[in-house]
């Protein structure tokens, strides 16, 4: 247990930046989720919105530093020929 009031302090700012983290991972996995989904589901239009949704959520997870920025770019990337390969 943190005994001196600046590692209290410590102790509380990383629980409450673990919590932000947390949420943010979470909300990128829902929504890369709901793009698997539709593309399981063949759904063209769906894919592509949820895609649209997807992205910009992974990238900034990315630039938070919650998820590292190539696999950020990977996962995009991947996602994306997934997208573009329904339509053909």
């Amino acid at each position: 247990m943190a005994n001196t009031s600046s590692a209290k302090k410590a102790t509380r700012k990383i629980a409450r930046r673990a919590a932000v983290n947390k949420n943010r991972r979470s909300r990128v996995r829902s929504y890369v989720r709901k793009v698997e989904e539709a593309l399981a589901a063949g759904d063209k239009a769906a894919a592509v919105e949820a895609f649209k949704i997807a992205e910009p959520e992974l990238m900034r997870a990315a630039t938070k530093g919650v998820v590292h920025k190539n696999t950020a770019s990977r996962k995009v990337s991947r996602l994306a020929q997934r997208v573009k390969t329904l339509s053909a």
